[in-house]
């Protein structure tokens, strides 16, 4: 096993660990291209502010509880987790001592494809929640604002391999997104695993 390099990030009302050299190039890309080509990935309808288009990514939920998870309307029932999933599962719960429950995957195509602000706070998440983050091929910037004080952000570089933990209050006082960018980038595959109660 590779010594982890652990950053943590120095924000207020959060506990936000990075770490970049999580998996190494050649296992990240093996991964990849495994779960890019073996996923049931969809498209949902997304509503916001009243208007319905398609969700500006691709997803996929998978889970060992049976239990739906449900945001913006788009409500995903899991299918058992496959062989690679399951690996990169335990490594993260070897790591944060969590047993996560289910792992909510996005394919990002190119850069048009994007995530706008929210914060993964659904009621099934409970208080405080683990989000422990795998991103695999391109890499995206992740922004991240306060909800109360406006002069508070972060932007980050996720890399490929790398792993983000969030945890403790970050999810009720930060919000996140992956913007667009017109930028011409390769594919991103994103592995948020979290516990639903």
């Amino acid at each position: 096993m590779h010594k982890l390099i652990v950053q943590n990030l120095d924000l207020p009302d959060a506990d936000i660990s990075y770490i970049p050299n999580f998996l190494d190039p050649a296992q990240a890309g093996d991964i990849f291209r495994e779960l890019r080509d073996s996923v049931s990935w969809r498209q949902d309808p997304i509503t916001v502010f009243g208007k319905t288009y398609p969700q500006p990514r691709l997803t996929a939920l998978y889970g060992n509880n049976g239990k739906p998870y449900a945001y913006s309307n788009i409500t995903m029932h899991p299918e058992p987790f496959t062989p690679e999933i399951r690996i990169l599962k335990e490594g993260i719960e070897a790591l944060c001592a969590v047993s996560f429950t289910t792992c909510l995957l996005n394919l990002y195509r190119d850069g048009r494809d994007s995530n706008g602000w929210h914060a993964d706070n659904e009621k099934e998440l409970g208080r405080n929640p683990v989000i422990a983050s795998i991103s695999l091929g391109q890499e995206r910037f992740f922004h991240l604002k306060h909800r109360n004080r406006t002069e508070l952000r972060h932007k980050l570089l996720l890399e490929n391999g790398s792993l983000l933990l969030m945890q403790g209050p970050t999810q009720h006082h930060w919000l996140h997104q992956i913007p667009k960018t017109a930028r011409t980038i390769g594919e991103r595959i994103n592995l948020t695993f979290r516990v639903i109660k």
